[in-house]
Formats: structure tokens, sequence, C-alpha cells
């Protein structure tokens, strides 16, 4: 077996104003309630594409993201890995949009969060954003195609 496989990156951030957190009912692919994000693209940094996903999903301009930690998965029918880099932050400014074609965007108290519809995976995430202890969820598939999760 090789030592190198296919990657796929991409991010995700949540943006916190006091105790409430922005979040996006996303309602492409990956439906539910998530942080806004997405792909990275060519020749783009990792923070970059961070901002520029906000940006296109929320009409908000952020700054000063600090890297929480990160999801990654093996991919059951290719295995290649699907990486998410995980960003906080509570610097921004602009003019919220209320929607975009990835899903509608809004506010919510940070503990109101764990009860609504989440994405799937999404409660799992959570923890790497809100856990200051937790950097990593990581999934992998075993033979019956069963999901498993380590979150360290």
């Amino acid at each position: 077996m090789g030592k190198t496989v296919g990657v796929e990156f991409t991010n995700m951030v949540m943006v916190e104003d006091g105790e409430k957190v922005l979040v996006q009912r996303r309602k492409l692919y990956w439906t539910g309630i998530a942080f806004p994000g997405g792909h990275i693209e060519k020749k783009e940094s990792f923070t970059a594409s961070a901002i520029r996903e906000v940006k296109e999903e929320t009409g908000l301009d952020i700054r000063n993201l600090r890297l929480c930690g990160t999801v990654d998965w093996e991919n059951a029918d290719t295995g290649e890995r699907y990486v998410v880099l995980l960003y906080k932050t509570s610097d921004f400014s602009g003019t919220l949009l209320p929607e975009t074609e990835e899903g509608s965007v809004f506010w919510v108290p940070k503990a109101e969060l764990i009860h609504m519809d989440l994405c799937e995976n999404f409660r799992e995430y959570l923890r790497v954003f809100l856990e200051e202890d937790k950097t990593e969820f990581y999934g992998y598939y075993r033979e019956d195609t069963n999901l498993i999760i380590d979150i360290t």
C-alpha cells in the first residue's frame, strides 16, 4: 500500500458575537444547521479560503481567525481523505446577508445550538469548536460501512 492518498481540503468558521454564534441553514449537499465554510481553491491559503467562504455565504468580512482543530475522514469508496480546517473568530464587520444559494444565515445563542436540527455529525464537530481540550474529529469506516468516530 502506498504512503500517499488524495486529499480534499475545506474549512468551517465559527463566528462569535458574545454568547451568539452565526449559523447557516444549509440546503445543498449537507443539509441542516452548521457554520459557514467551503472548499479551498487552487493557489489559495487555508485562511484566505475561510475568509472568502464566509464573505460569500454571509456577507461578513472576518479577521483574526484562530485555527481550533480539524475534522477528517476517509472516503469509504476511494480511500481519499477529506479534511476540514476549523476556525474561530469574533472579529467581523459588514452587513449579514439573510440568504445565499447555500442557505439562510442567522445568529443563535450558543447554548441553543445543540438543540437545533444540525447537519449530520455536526453535533460532534461542535466538541472540537467548543471544548478547549479537543482538536480533532476523525472518522473512518469499518468493513460493515459504519462510521467510527474518534474525538481527541
